[in-house]
């Protein structure tokens, strides 16, 4: 589990998160939603340890995230940014290969191999697995990153954004992936997502934050009804049931 009590972070005088407390379930997708500005980058950003809070504490399986070995930490949490940029030419194979990192430190035996195989056919990239990073469009570059964070093959991935430069066919892969990392590998999933919908298919719970605070925090059908988004979005929700799943109409 990922317990998060009592973030605060600020940028100069702008109170970015306030407080912000939430315990967030092992073994589950849960996302984090909200307008631009509320906070969820910042939240995602002090869990992985890539920034430092002003205020509270992050604990990861009951330990203070502040107590772990980088290496060790690496082992146990993944995170993929909203922005990735390599200067180095790499082919997606080679790419892949820097998730085994943690492990291998850049000696790759033949189960790290056989990860980034892995890794690689999960995101469907064999066919591209020998071309330069250089040569791809923004969506193939986005699913090369995330065969990187699952070749990494830890207990807790974390997501910025992780549709970003994505087609509709693409976005829905890769949710699905996502899903199937879950449920058939037992991987704890974050992610920050702007889609609603995409929240409302494929997470198990939703954290909304508002105003630098936690909204709402449960189970997803839960926090996917009209009253609870338009307090959140500031607009209006219709919401339509299919297949046992919530669509949200706001168009």
């Amino acid at each position: 589990m990922i317990e998060v009590k009592d973030i605060s972070r600020s940028y100069g005088e702008k109170l970015i998160l306030d407080q912000v407390s939430v315990n967030i379930p092992k073994g589950k997708v849960t996302s984090l939603i909200g307008s631009n500005g509320a906070g969820k980058s910042t939240l995602l950003s002090i869990v992985s340890r890539l920034l430092k809070q002003n205020g509270g504490s992050v604990l990861l399986d009951s330990r203070d995230i502040e107590e772990w070995k980088t290496r060790i930490l690496a082992r146990h949490l993944s995170i993929l940014k909203q922005a990735n940029h390599i200067e180095l030419k790499l082919t997606v194979r080679e790419l892949v290969s820097f998730g085994r990192f943690p492990y291998s430190q850049g000696r790759l035996t033949a189960e790290d191999e056989g990860k980034v195989e892995e890794a690689i056919a999960y995101l469907n990239l064999q066919d591209i697995a020998g071309q330069y990073m250089d040569e791809l469009s923004g969506g193939q570059k986005q699913r090369a990153f995330l065969a990187m964070v699952v070749a990494q093959d830890t207990d807790y991935i974390l997501l910025d954004e992780p549709l970003n430069n994505l087609d509709m066919k693409h976005a829905v892969q890769i949710m699905k992936t996502l899903r199937k990392l879950c449920d058939e590998k037992g991987k704890t999933i974050v992610m920050v997502i702007h889609d609603i919908n995409f929240a409302s298919q494929y997470s198990d719970f939703i954290v909304a934050l508002k105003d630098s605070r936690v909204a709402f925090f449960d189970e997803t059908d839960k926090v996917i009804v009209p009253e609870v988004l338009q307090r959140v979005f500031d607009m209006d929700f219709k919401i339509v049931e299919t297949d046992g799943k919530k669509i949200c109409n706001y168009y």
